[in-house]
């Protein structure tokens, strides 16, 4: 098999990536899934994603290392294994981040990536159904839109954070992040809307455009120090290589663009050696600066929040009930992204910008839902939206098929801890608020016995986690003899012809907020990145 271009990974920038590329007839493209075609109900229906993070079969559901920062414990990650990547199991919430984080890349020596430059290319992704302005775009692949039935306790969190002292946001995505609101979603007429529905199924008619799923990439193959191919195990056993004759590009997100880097004789030189694989070119940067946003959450029991989820007789016939309704008019309780609401708030009045992200979920959530909990309530979420700390992502072994180790150091910077304990307080003063006293909650007891800044933070120690955002571990910026950067401001690898790496590893730092409109902002732009490149190659040629 040959084709123009080979992507690797179905996320939200390969969906992206290739559904833009394949617009022109006279290229083609193929793109390589591990996972299976998103046809689950439970990917479309958006409140399966209660119970995606219990199914292997779409979810890579991988471990870090032991966290010395949380008590030793290791740490969920799970990771979309679909077309669609995570966007078919994520919780659906429109989110950019802010300016600074991208004038702050384009300060980093990554020309082109400031605020100004980016925001077009969000635009252009984008089809919100409030319609067009300034900050906003219409006629997108990515469907945007306000929630079809949000839940009825909404306005009394709303209530809760005016009456905490925070502003209202009606548009998180606008003018400024700062407030409390209600999150706008990427779904369409009550169902998800993920990076596949918006760029690859309407397009699975093209000619030129090829997906392969069920297809795992092993490694990319060189010619000297040109990408030439890749190869491919498919779930029936056959092993393949598809040729690419301008270029490959590896989207497999944040964990697996540097699995393969490594794999493929790509990285430092030490490491590849004590696997046993020959180092086609030492990068040193592959695999470093690995870093997640932590996140810990405050459970509240409330039995008068009849609205909420619960594992309840009650609660059980509303969920019957919402799935008729479902079925019928994709609307109802099953239309819930869960993390309805939230907000963008400062630990401290003297930060800048925010510094901390607020999702406020409609049930008592424990664990990543893996673990069942009885009764109605709901829960809220603080996250770090900047943390210092700094991991790595490092191979188990040779093996292609195994696991990476994952080590984000969680709470490895002191800083990171100091804002946590501050706004797990934040959090609790907002939920302690009049409008939402007024349901009788209850703090669990496990969060509810940390009183001073010593037990909050052990608490948080022990029960902190990922919000499912990593990035950084393939670092865009500068190379040079001492640099840690893996490819260039035009997303190309250090080093090495004819292969880009395109989604969130690429970043140098994590936006403040949601990761997946960036990575599908990511996609745009190396697609349009490579038109180019290619414009300026055939009138070369020419």
């Amino acid at each position: 098999m040959e084709f123009d271009y080979v992507i690797v990974g179905g996320g939200s920038a390969g969906c992206a990536l290739a559904g833009r590329l394949s617009e022109d007839p006279g290229v083609s493209v193929v793109l390589l899934e591990a996972g299976s075609a998103d046809t689950s109900v439970l990917i479309h229906c958006p409140a399966g994603l209660a119970v995606m993070a219990k199914q292997k079969t779409i979810n890579w559901a991988f471990e870090t290392v032991p966290q010395p920062g949380l008590a030793g414990r290791r740490g969920y990650q799970p990771r979309g294994k679909v077309l669609g990547g995570s966007s078919s199991i994520n919780a659906m919430i429109y989110m950019r981040g802010q300016p600074e984080d991208y004038d702050a890349w384009a300060a980093a020596g990554n020309p082109g990536w400031a605020w100004a430059d980016v925001l077009p290319w969000f635009k252009r992704a984008e089809h919100n159904e409030r319609g067009a302005d300034a900050f906003h775009g219409t006629g997108g692949p990515l469907n945007v839109m306000d929630l079809v039935s949000p839940n009825p306790i909404l306005p009394a969190f709303i209530e809760a954070g005016r009456q905490a002292g925070y502003p209202l946001n009606t548009d998180f995505n606008g003018a400024t992040q700062e407030g409390i609101g209600v999150y706008q979603v990427t779904h369409k007429g009550g169902e998800r809307f993920s990076a596949a529905k918006a760029y690859l199924t309407p397009n699975l008619g093209r000619q030129n455009l090829r997906v392969l799923t069920g297809t795992r990439t092993t490694r990319v193959l060189f010619e000297g120090r040109r990408a030439v191919a890749v190869e491919a195990v498919r779930d029936n056993g056959e092993r393949i290589t598809v040729r690419a004759r301008a270029e490959v590009v590896l989207a497999a997100g944040a964990l697996q663009s540097p699995q393969l880097l490594l794999l493929s004789g790509i990285g430092p030189a030490a490491e590849l050696q004590r696997h046993g694989i020959d180092v086609v070119h030492a990068l040193p940067g592959v695999g470093h600066n690995l870093h997640d946003h932590i996140d810990v959450v405050q459970v509240v029991a409330a039995p008068r929040a009849s609205s909420t989820f619960g594992l309840t007789f009650g609660g059980a016939w509303q969920v019957t009930r919402g799935l008729f309704e479902w079925r019928n008019r994709r609307t109802g309780l099953l239309t819930t992204n869960f993390g309805e609401a939230g907000g963008f708030i400062k630990s401290r009045p003297e930060e800048k910008t925010p510094d901390l992200q607020l999702h406020f979920v409609i049930a008592k959530l424990v664990d990543h839902g893996r673990k069942t909990v009885l009764g109605h309530g709901y829960s809220c979420h603080v996250c770090l939206l900047r943390p210092k700390s700094r991991g790595s992502l490092t191979l188990a072994s040779a093996d292609p098929l195994a696991a990476p180790r994952i080590d984000p150091n969680f709470l490895g910077d002191d800083d990171d801890t100091a804002r946590l304990v501050r706004g797990f307080k934040l959090m609790r003063r907002l939920l302690a608020q009049p409008a939402l006293a007024r349901f009788g909650g209850r703090e669990s007891p496990s969060s509810a016995a940390a009183t001073s800044d010593a037990e909050i933070e052990q608490f948080i120690r022990r029960y902190a986690d990922t919000i499912y955002h990593p990035v950084g571990t393939c670092r865009m910026g500068p190379g040079g003899a001492s640099s840690l950067n893996v490819v260039d401001h035009e997303l190309r690898v250090h080093g090495i012809e004819g292969l880009r790496v395109a989604d969130a590893s690429i970043m140098p730092s994590v936006v403040s907020g949601n990761t997946n409109a960036p990575a599908i902002m990511i996609g745009e732009r190396a697609a349009a990145m490579m038109t180019r490149a290619a414009r300026v190659g055939f009138a070369a040629a020419a």
